[in-house]
């Protein structure tokens, strides 16, 4: 995917704070998101709307490994988290790497080491910034330029938002993806809108793409969460 597509989430109550790393994401090609507490964060469902988060330890209402012990527990628990705290004791760093970190950066950040930090965990994960021009999970193929998916060569007529869908998905593959996520970022409409058409889309795309186990991948609801692409 390409840069503006990486979604970094950013836990952060200090407002200065926040709108400045934000900056920094932006001038970067990212797309950043801001949560100003734990509740927020749960309730907008972030660890299913980002592709990293960046996480304070102080928070007003939990703790930065309260944060992460909930993510790393949830069913999207690989998600890549990255410390971002004043909070510079050699054991406060031991402490969250142990905890599940991917990283650690102490406050304040410089802009480059923490950009370059941001991009190695992304590697480290396998998300691709780099805007390659195709996806490719055997039997599927993705052609992201002619906009078409092939399994095993052969071609599945899709329509535009049902493209979008698609790759939207395989890109997340393995992942959790609330429908709110898929509204906000498919369909680019407010999460307060009703999910039937999420519903019927997915339920469309599984057919089309045969996304029932028979290829190796299977498109599965997850309970009060969303939809999953993983391997059968």
């Amino acid at each position: 995917m390409s840069k503006h597509e990486v979604v970094i989430g950013f836990l952060e109550d200090d407002a200065d704070q926040a709108d400045l790393v934000s900056l920094w994401l932006e001038r970067a090609g990212y797309t950043p998101r801001v949560f100003r507490s734990a509740n927020e964060f749960r309730r907008r469902l972030g660890n299913e709307a980002v592709d990293l988060l960046l996480l304070d330890w102080m928070l007003p209402d939990a703790t930065g490994l309260d944060v992460l012990a909930w993510i790393r527990s949830s069913a999207n628990a690989e998600l890549p988290v990255i410390f971002l705290t004043a909070r510079s004791l050699d054991e406060d760093v031991v402490k969250g790497l142990e905890s599940g970190g991917d990283d650690y950066v102490i406050k304040p950040p410089k802009q480059a080491e923490l950009l370059a930090r941001v991009a190695a965990v992304l590697r480290r994960r396998g998300v691709d910034t780099e805007g390659s021009a195709e996806l490719a999970l055997p039997p599927y193929h993705v052609d992201l330029q002619r906009r078409r998916v092939a399994i095993g060569g052969r071609e599945i007529e899709l329509t535009q938002r049902e493209f979008d869908l698609a790759t939207y998905l395989f890109r997340r593959q393995g992942r959790i993806v609330s429908r709110d996520a898929l509204l906000e970022n498919v369909w680019n409409m407010s999460a307060q809108v009703s999910t039937r058409t999420v519903d019927t889309h997915v339920s469309r795309l599984r057919k089309k793409l045969e996304l029932g186990g028979e290829h190796g991948w299977r498109l599965t609801a997850v309970y009060q969460h969303g939809y999953r692409l993983e391997q059968a």
